[in-house]
């Protein structure tokens, strides 16, 4: 075993755990060359090693660390919520696994890391740099969590929605993803480049209140109103904080509103010949004059 707090060559890290994260976790380090010990499952015997990297449900960490404590010289976990109650480090990918990728999975990302030590801390530091990926700190590992959450978990709730509304309008269900894919990763990477602010589009963000009350019909038909109604406010918030420059208190904005009133739903200028004509404000459910912009999805 190694007595110094750094990770040389030949270190020897247990990986308990066996789920999606443990395996690639398991190939990766071995990869980077440590002598990597499993991934054992929780109800085997705990091998004597330098780290112990506890890959398991959050709820089995203090059973598993007790366990593990007389065997290692330092102990490790790799969730994202949990604090280090007890355990020395945590490294915490960002990223989703499904447990079949390849080594190189790490390379480039991100990878939260705390330690209760500078010591321990530099272990966890040198275990994300030695898989490829770039540790950070963060002072809030509650909204950290959430934020990732959002990130991977949220978006599949999503495009689940509208895989389910895409089936519903009658396109093939072989041809939905395929279908869908292109338009989610092109969002992402407009929302990448310039933030959601300026990557936002569609009816709300150009204020097609119509468009917005028909789609809400559709999305309750599928018992998806809750979720379109919640995510539609979430959208409106976007849209107001785009047109919204600041301005004095009490002044009027292009669209007629006083500035400090917060609106339903962005305002949109009907344009005829490229010149805008008029205009107009739409609600979620109610009437709207004028001829909206050419839509985008």
């Amino acid at each position: 075993m190694q007595t110094s707090s750094s990770l040389a060559p030949g270190t020897t890290i247990a990986i308990v755990g066996a789920g999606r994260l443990g395996r690639v976790l398991a190939r990766s380090l071995r990869t980077a060359g440590f002598d990597v010990l499993g991934p054992l499952r929780r109800d085997q015997s705990m091998p004597n090693a330098d780290v112990a990297l506890l890959c398991v449900p959050d709820s089995a960490i203090p059973a598993v660390a007790f366990v593990a404590r007389p065997h290692v010289r330092l102990v490790g976990h790799v969730s994202g919520a949990t604090p280090l109650d007890d355990v020395d480090f945590s490294i915490h990918p960002l990223q989703t696994f499904t447990g079949a990728e390849t080594p190189d999975v790490f390379h480039g990302i991100g990878a939260a890391v705390a330690g209760r030590t500078d010591d321990a801390r530099a272990v966890a530091e040198q275990l994300a740099r030695a898989l490829g990926a770039r540790p950070f700190t963060v002072d809030d590992r509650a909204s950290y969590h959430a934020a990732a959450s959002f990130a991977s978990n949220f978006v599949l709730t999503v495009v689940d929605a509208a895989e389910q509304l895409a089936a519903a309008a009658g396109i093939p269900s072989d041809d939905v993803r395929q279908l869908l894919a292109p338009l989610v990763r092109r969002s992402v990477e407009n929302w990448a480049d310039a933030g959601a602010q300026e990557a936002l589009t569609g009816p709300i963000a150009r204020g097609d209140g119509e468009t917005v009350a028909r789609q809400r019909s559709a999305a309750a038909e599928l018992d998806l109103q809750d979720l379109f109604d919640a995510l539609a406010a979430a959208t409106r918030a976007i849209a107001s904080r785009a047109e919204a420059p600041v301005r004095m208190s009490g002044e009027r904005t292009d669209a007629g509103r006083n500035a400090a009133d917060p609106p339903d739903i962005r305002p949109f200028s009907r344009q005829v010949d490229g010149e805008a004509t008029g205009e107009v404000t739409g609600e979620m459910a109610g009437e709207v004059t004028g001829e909206p912009k050419e839509p985008s999805a």
